[in-house]
């Protein structure tokens, strides 16, 4: 029979270690590297040993049919979550400090409370007079919700095995701690462990749990990774501190599409839902200026449109700036190559600036020709039609490519009043309405057109 073999583990990093050490190589912890023992018999065909029960995949006459969901009341937060709450799922929400992750759970837990089930709002990070300061600004003071001040894990467990309520809320996962794991609270181990058994808990008994998470500098949720690998879906709670808009983003949903976005106004009574987000994000545009582009996107299963706003300096500097909010910094600098590169429109010696206007993120490449669009308004000083949207990928060689989900997309301009769309030349349109259309085959062709160069 082999030896089992000893691990060591680092409970800050999780990184693996082949021997004992005072410091960690990962991570630079001092004291964090503990023994992992291993499992006394490993898999196999011993004594105990049962078969596992297999069925069809088109499963059986006998099998009970899928639970329900149950509307928060939070009509953008159960969009998100693709049509409420499954019973015995696992959510993790993320986001920066003070963004308002706990102000949206205390409401939705307020709302589904006052439907008639059963909510558990536990904090660890808050005393129960704290709460119910917040609960009183909010107006929440007569959803029957159960409160609880508490980050012993097992007593938690105790207590939502005791009660069984519909919802549970744990804010947050990083302040709990189990006395089975030899680690400080917010260590990975501790996170490891206490999202397991909570995620455990949630299959087993089928009420739905939600963790709240706190995030790092680089906006990843901290712990270790295999967290948001344990949960049934992820979302991402994002909002500048200067703007009053917050949007919640799911980046995994095993119960619904992943990147669907609900939108929130923070406003002196909490949380303020947002029913039209295009309308919100254009209500600051005025007269047409350069250097502005209205951008027609898809953020999961709803058409967006946002500002790109773009802002060309001359540069003192021997390194011009790039600076980039709401947008991917390495796609702006693919844009610019190109238009350098294929359109002969130098950059050089030039500060850019680009932001997306209320605070919003825009991931997808179908931005690209709206970026282009911006950048070149704002280098040539020349605004571009106010009543025309774009989209459009742009490649490395200057062609424009089609994107999915155009009619969408041209709907909700018409909607909010825009007459125009510039789309690649290649994009199939099966109705466009009343829309004006200009098609583009490359670049070249769109700042020909448009700008009146080639």
């Amino acid at each position: 029979m082999a030896k089992p073999v000893t691990s060591f583990t680092c409970t800050e990093c999780g990184a693996a270690h082949k021997k004992w050490a005072g410091r960690c190589d990962a991570c630079g912890a001092w004291n964090s590297i503990v023994e992992e023992a291993p499992l006394a018999q490993g898999p196999g065909r011993g004594l105990g040993a049962a078969r596992g029960r297999m069925v069809p995949l088109a499963g059986l006459a006998t099998d009970e049919p899928p639970p329900a969901r149950t509307a928060s009341g939070v009509e953008e937060f159960d969009r998100v979550l693709g049509g409420g709450l499954v019973p015995g799922s696992a959510i993790l929400v993320g986001g920066d400090p003070g963004i308002g992750k706990s102000t949206l759970l205390l409401q939705a837990a307020a709302a589904l409370a006052r439907r008639g089930a059963q909510a558990i709002y536990l904090s660890g990070e808050e005393a129960g007079s704290q709460i119910r300061m917040r609960a009183a600004r909010l107006g929440l003071t007569d959803a029957p919700v159960r409160l609880g001040a508490e980050t012993n894990l097992r007593d938690i467990l105790t207590t939502l095995d005791a009660e069984k309520p519909d919802l549970a809320v744990v804010d947050s996962v990083q302040t709990l701690w189990s006395d089975q794991v030899q680690a400080a609270p917010g260590s990975v181990a501790q996170v490891r462990a206490a999202a397991h058994e909570l995620v455990t808990f949630a299959k087993r008994s089928g009420v739905a749990v939600i963790l709240v998470g706190h995030v790092t500098k680089d906006g990843q949720i901290a712990g270790p990774r295999v967290v948001e690998h344990m949960v049934d879906t992820v979302l991402y709670f994002e909002g500048e501190r200067g703007h009053q808009f917050r949007i919640l983003r799911s980046v995994k949903n095993r119960f619904g599409p992943a990147g669907e976005i609900g939108v929130f106004e923070m406003t002196g009574g909490g949380l303020a839902e947002v029913a039209n987000p295009s309308a919100l994000f254009l209500s600051e545009r005025g007269q047409p200026v350069a250097g502005s582009a209205v951008f027609a996107g898809i953020e999961g299963t709803r058409p967006v449109l946002t500002e790109v706003q773009a802002l060309v300096a001359p540069s003192t500097l021997a390194s011009p700036r790039r600076t980039v909010v709401g947008l991917d910094s390495g796609r702006v600098s693919t844009i610019l190559a190109v238009l350098e590169s294929r359109c002969g429109i130098p950059f050089a010696g030039l500060d850019v600036f680009l932001n997306v206007a209320g605070g919003m993120r825009v991931a997808e490449p179908a931005a690209d020709l709206a970026i282009a669009g911006a950048l070149l308004s704002a280098r040539e000083d020349a605004p571009l039609p106010p009543e025309a949207v774009l989209f459009g990928e742009i490649s490395l060689s200057g062609a424009l490519r089609p994107v999915a989900q155009a009619e969408n997309r041209l709907k909700e301009a018409q909607k909010l009043g825009f007459s125009q769309a510039i789309l690649p030349e290649s994009q199939r349109l099966e109705g466009d309405g009343a829309m004006r259309i200009a098609r583009m085959a490359d670049l070249t062709g769109f700042v020909g057109e448009v700008f009146g160069a080639g």
